[in-house]
């Protein structure tokens, strides 16, 4: 995100800091998220040293920043209900197919995030990708099934075309490399605030299949936030 005028510079430092920690589940010393923000190793450790005040980060043995637990507090509100509903939809969905079941969420009118990803219980393999995470609509299942929910626009990929055919979406290694994923959009919200339902698997031996279970699964999350 670049920086203009009307932002504040030091909290736009102090945010990017905490997107560079999420990304980095290992921990990062001040040199690196110096580095990693583009400025003096100084003004990364008065950052630092102000999140850990709020308990938005913390520091491990080895004295490497890692993100803190008052992220989670802070997080909890966001979409609160849409999660609650949606948590029992996308258990069930992954362990009848056998995959990482995920709602995702439009951010902006050229972004979209992670809001819940299951796993499923008894399969051996399966996908795995962290909450939170940001990608371009037009790139991967989740976002292709939203923009499928939009009246056609001119350019755009012939994939949303037949997702609004299908009632689902189908990618292949957009998001992450050697990975399907098929998404369908939840029916009722509107645009702006749309969301998906989708699974990631490394083979799909049965498309139609899969789509209709995911399909279901976003009608059936669509029907309760109607009645809640």
């Amino acid at each position: 995100m670049e920086l203009d005028r009307a932002m504040s510079k030091t909290l736009h430092l102090g945010l990017r800091v905490l997107e560079l920690l999420a990304e980095r589940p290992d921990g990062l010393s001040v040199t690196e998220v110096a580095a990693g923000i583009d400025v003096h190793r100084t003004v990364a450790h008065r950052l630092l040293r102000t999140l850990e005040a709020h308990h938005l980060c913390r520091r491990d043995k080895l004295k490497r920043f890692l993100p803190g637990s008052g992220l989670v507090t802070l997080a909890a509100p966001v979409e609160r209900d849409l999660r609650a509903l949606a948590a029992p939809v996308l258990e069930e969905l992954a362990d009848a197919v056998g995959a990482t079941a995920h709602l995702v969420v439009q951010e902006t009118d050229t972004h979209v995030r992670s809001l819940l990803v299951v796993q499923p219980q008894n399969a051996a393999v399966h996908v795995t990708f962290r909450t939170g995470q940001l990608d371009s609509i037009d790139q991967g299942s989740a976002g292709l099934a939203m923009l499928a929910a939009l009246p056609h626009r001119t350019g755009e990929r012939p994939e949303v075309g037949l997702a609004r055919e299908r009632g689902f979406a189908h990618s292949f290694g957009e998001v992450i490399p050697a990975v399907h994923g098929i998404s369908a959009v939840v029916p009722g919200r509107r645009a702006g605030s749309l969301a998906s339902i989708g699974v990631s698997v490394f083979q799909v031996t049965d498309e139609t299949a899969l789509g209709s279970a995911v399909r279901g699964a976003a009608q059936q999350l669509g029907a309760l936030l109607r009645e809640s």
